[in-house]
C-alpha cells in the first residue's frame, strides 16, 4: 500500500533524541520513536524529519549521519511544510479545527 503525502516528525525532545548531558539518545517507549516511523514507512507512508535545525543546511548531513548511526533509515530532513504533509508530530504544536482557528482540546 502506498499513500501519497508524508508525516513530519520533530527531532529534538520528541522522537529520536533528547539531551542527556551532551549526548543525543533515542527515546525508548515513546509513541513516536524510530520504530513507529519505520512502521509508517512499511505502510508506504513517507516520513521526514521536520526540524528547525534544517534551517542551517550544514546541519542536515549530521542529522542524516545520526539516523544511520542509530540504525534508522536516512530520511529526508526539512523545515518546510507543503500541501503533501498529512501529519506533524512535534512537542510544540497545538492542533486547531480546520478553518476555525479553535483549539482542539
Amino acid at each position: 500500500m502506498t499513500t501519497s503525502g508524508w508525516i513530519g516528525v520533530d527531532l529534538d525532545e520528541l522522537w529520536l533524541n533528547t539531551m542527556d548531558g551532551k549526548e543525543w539518545k533515542i527515546l525508548e517507549n515513546h509513541p513516536c520513536n524510530g520504530k513507529q516511523s519505520i512502521d509508517w514507512l512499511y505502510q508506504g507512508i513517507a516520513v521526514k524529519i521536520f526540524t528547525a535545525r534544517a534551517g542551517i543546511p550544514e546541519q542536515i548531513p549530521f542529522i542524516k549521519k545520526w539516523l544511520i548511526d542509530n540504525g534508522l533509515p536516512e530520511l529526508e530532513v526539512t523545515n518546510v511544510k507543503d500541501f503533501a504533509m498529512i501529519e506533524l508530530w512535534d512537542d510544540r504544536c497545538k492542533q486547531v479545527i480546520i478553518n476555525t482557528g479553535e483549539l482542539v482540546e
